[in-house]
C-alpha cells in the first residue's frame, strides 16, 4: 500500500524494527556503498513520487466496509476455457481406470463394453491392484507440478511450458488408445505394460499443466490493491478487495474443471459400456486439440510473466545463511538476519541480489507451505471417490445406470453450488460482518469431507447386512449369481455431495491461497507444492490398500471418516491466528526482485538490491 513522504531508507526497512543504513541508497551517498549515485538518485526520484491513492480505505474503512470483487477480465474464460479441455481429457480418461483394470473382459467382447445389462472390463487384475494402480496414477499426476514449476518459473515460462504438456498429454492418449485396441487386450499383460506407459506420459502431461494454468489465469486480474468504490445502484460505499476477486477467480475456474469432467465422464462411461475402451480413451484426445489453438489464437491478449532463472537456489541459500549457527537453536532464528539492508555491503554474499520485500514475500510463501501440511488428511477423504466409491457403486442396484457414472454426482453438484456460494453464500456472509477467511472455508472443507466418509462408511455396513454376498459383497462371481445388495445406487448421493461441497471450501481455496501468498517469482512452485499434498495423500492412501476388500470396507471408511474430522479440527487450533493478519500478508510491499529480470526501480550494489512497490507493516508471526 503506497505512503506519502517515504525516503529510501524506510523503503530499505521494509517491516524491519531497527534497519540499520547499510544496503540503502543513504549508504551509498555516504561513499560506502556500492551503486552509483546516478542510480540512487533515480530511485529516490523515483520513491519521491509515491503518494496515498484518494481511494485506499483508512482503517475505519477497513473495519466497517463490505468487501466485494473487482472484474473479471474476459480473457481469464479462454484459460479457464483450456482448463476445461484438459479436464475432459484427464477424467474422461482416469474414469475408466477402475473398470479397466479390475474387472474382467465381458464373455463375448473383445472391446471391454459390457452392454446394457453387463458390467465392462478388460484386464481382470481385481479392486486391490484396481486401487493401488488409481492411487499411484494421483500420486504420480500431483508429484509432476513440482517439475513443471520449476520448468515454468526457472526456464520456459508457464505459456510454453502448458504447450509442452499439451503435447505429453496427446502422446500418452494415443498409447492408452493402443492398450485397449481388440487385438492388445487380447494379451493382458501386454496391454498393461502399454497403459501404464501411457498413464505415466497421461501425469507429466497433467502435472505440467496444472501447476501453471491457475496462476496464468489469475496473474490476468488487474486489480491489485485495496480500494475503496462507491456501487453506482446503491450508492454504498465498498471496499473492492482483490483477495475477494480472487476467491471469485477459482470459483469458477473450479467451475470449469467440474463442466469439463461431468461431461467427460458421463460421456466416456457410455462409450465404454456400449463401444470399449479403445474409443472411450480417443475422444478426450479430439477435444484437447482446441486448447493450443485457443492459446496461440489469444496469446496477444495475456499478461505473461516470463521466466526468472532458478529462485528456488537463492531461497536456499537465504534459508541456510539466516540458520547458521541456529540448527540447534531454532528459537533464536530470524528473518532479519538476510535482509540486504541488514548487512554491511563488504560482507554481504554475491547470491544477495534480493531487496528487503522478497524476504516479506517468501516468509508468506513458506507460511502457504506450512498451511498446505495438513491438506492430506482432506485429500484422504476425497480420494475415495475415484476407487473405492466406484466399486462399492458395483456392489449395489444399478438399475442400468453404469457403476462408474454415479460419481458425478460429485462434480454435477459443484456445478450448481459455485454460483451460490458466489452470489448468495460469501456476500451475505460479508453483509452480515462475517468474513469467510481462507482459513475458515478451509477448516469447514475437512469437516464436510468426514461427513462425507461417514455417510459412505453408514452405506458400506448396510451392504454387507442386506446383500446376499454378507460379507463378500464385492465379489463379482457371487454377485452375478445372487444378486447385488438391495440398496438402490443413488444412496451415494450423499457422500458425493458432501465431498463436493468440501471441495468448494478447501481445494479452491487452496488453489487461491497458493497464488495469493507467494512470491510472484515462484507463484508455479507454491501452486505445485499445494497440488503435491495431494501426491502424499496417494502415498499413505497405499497404506490403506490392505483395508480395501471385503470385509474391512467399513474400517477404511470410518478411519478416514476420524482422520478427516481431527484434520480440521487441528487446522483450525494451528491456523486460525492467521485470520486477524489475513489484511496485512496480503497487503505487504511488493519486491522489485524478480530472479533474471527486476523491476525498474530496483538497485543493485555488491549482491543488494533495494527497491519496492511500497511498505506496509508486516506481521510478526515466525514464519
Amino acid at each position: 500500500m503506497s505512503v506519502t513522504a517515504i525516503d529510501d531508507f524506510e523503503l530499505a526497512k521494509a517491516g524491519v524494527g531497527d534497519a540499520p543504513t547499510q544496503g540503502t541508497t543513504k549508504e551509498a551517498e555516504a561513499g560506502h556503498g556500492r551503486m552509483s549515485i546516478t542510480v540512487a538518485e533515480s530511485i529516490r526520484a523515483s520513491i519521491g513520487k509515491q503518494e496515498r491513492y484518494e481511494d485506499t480505505p483508512t482503517d475505519d474503512d477497513l473495519s466497517t466496509l463490505r468487501r466485494v470483487s473487482g472484474k473479471i477480465p474476459w480473457v481469464c474464460w479462454t484459460i479457464a476455457f483450456c482448463e476445461l479441455c484438459e479436464r475432459f481429457s484427464w477424467y474422461g480418461t482416469t474414469i475408466l481406470y477402475t473398470n479397466y483394470i479390475q474387472q474382467p473382459l465381458p464373455e463375448g467382447s473383445r472391446t471391454g463394453a459390457g452392454g446394457a445389462d453387463g458390467q465392462s472390463g478388460a484386464l481382470d487384475y481385481g479392486q486391490q491392484a484396481s486401487t493401488g494402480i488409481s492411487l499411484f496414477n494421483s500420486f504420480w499426476a500431483y508429484v509432476m507440478p513440482l517439475f513443471g514449476a520449476y520448468l515454468a518459473d526457472a526456464h520456459l515460462g508457464r505459456y510454453k511450458t502448458i504447450h509442452v504438456a499439451i503435447i505429453a498429454s496427446i502422446v500418452a492418449h494415443i498409447i492408452l488408445c493402443i492398450s485397449a485396441i481388440p487385438s492388445v487386450l487380447s494379451n493382458p499383460n501386454g496391454a498393461m505394460a502399454a497403459f501404464v506407459i501411457g498413464m505415466f506420459t497421461l501425469g507429466v502431461g497433467t502435472g505440467c499443466f496444472k501447476a501453471n494454468v491457475g496462476p496464468m489465469l489469475a496473474e490476468q486480474v488487474t486489480d491489485t490493491r485495496l480500494r475503496v468504490d462507491t456501487m453506482a445502484k446503491t450508492g454504498e460505499r465498498v471496499i473492492v478487495d482483490p483477495a475477494v476477486t480472487n476467491t471469485r477467480v477459482f470459483l469458477y475456474f473450479y467451475m470449469m474443471i467440474n463442466i469439463g469432467s461431468v461431461t467427460s465422464q458421463i460421456s466416456m462411461v457410455y462409450v465404454e459400456k456400449y463401444v470399449g475402451f479403445w474409443l472411450a480413451y480417443l475422444i478426450p484426445t479430439v477435444l484437447f486439440f482446441c486448447a493450443p489453438v485457443v492459446l496461440a489464437v489469444f496469446k496477444k491478449r495475456y499478461r505473461l510473466s516470463p521466466p526468472t532463472g532458478s529462485v528456488l537456489q537463492k531461497f536456499f541459500q537465504m534459508f541456510f545463511y539466516a540458520m547458521k549457527g541456529n540448527w540447534f537453536s531454532p528459537k533464536k532464528f530470524s528473518w532479519d538476519v538476510v535482509r540486504p539492508s541488514n548487512v554491511a555491503p563488504q560482507s554481504r554474499p554475491v547470491w544477495m541480489t534480493y531487496d528487503d520485500a522478497w524476504v516479506d514475500e517468501v516468509r508468506r510463501g513458506l507460511m502457504a507451505c506450512k498451511v498446505f501440511l495438513f491438506l492430506p488428511l482432506f485429500h484422504l477423504a476425497y480420494n475415495q471417490m475415484s476407487n473405492n466409491m466406484t466399486s462399492q457403486a458395483a456392489t449395489m442396484q444399478l438399475n442400468g445406470v453404469p457403476n462408474d457414472l454415479i460419481q458425478n454426482l460429485n462434480p454435477i453438484s459443484i456445478i450448481i453450488m459455485v454460483p451460490l456460494m458466489d452470489h448468495v453464500v460469501y456476500p451475505g456472509c460479508r453483509k452480515l460482518g462475517f468474513n469467510l477467511t481462507p482459513i475458515k472455508r478451509m477448516t469447514m472443507g475437512f469437516f464436510f469431507g468426514s461427513a462425507a466418509m461417514i455417510a459412505t462408511c453408514v452405506t458400506q455396513y448396510y451392504i454387507y447386512k442386506l446383500a446376499p454376498c454378507g460379507n463378500h459383497a464385492g465379489d463379482p462371481d457371487c454377485i452375478e449369481a445372487n444378486g447385488p445388495a438391495p440398496i438402490n445406487v443413488w444412496v451415494q448421493v450423499i457422500g458425493f455431495v458432501f465431498i463436493g461441497i468440501s471441495e468448494i471450501f478447501t481445494n479452491v481455496t487452496s488453489y487461491e491461497y497458493a497464488f495469493s501468498k507467494a512470491p510472484t517469482n515462484m507463484r508455479s512452485l507454491v501452486m505445485a507444492v499445494n497440488l503435491f499434498m495431494s501426491a502424499f495423500a496417494s502415498a499413505i492412501g497405499q497404506a490403506f490398500t490392505p483395508l480395501v476388500l471385503d470385509p474391512l470396507l467399513v474400517w477404511n471408511y470410518g478411519i478416514v471418516a476420524v482422520l478427516a474430522f481431527i484434520g480440521g479440527a487441528a487446522f483450525w487450533l494451528c491456523f486460525n491466528k492467521l485470520d486477524k493478519a489475513e489484511d496485512a500478508w496480503n497487503s505487504i510491499a511488493k519486491s522489485a526482485y524478480h530472479g533474471k529480470t527486476t523491476r525498474a526501480g530496483s538497485v543493485s550494489n555488491r549482491g543488494g538490491s533495494v527497491g519496492s512497490a511500497g511498505v506496509t507493516e508486516v506481521p510478526n508471526e515466525k514464519i
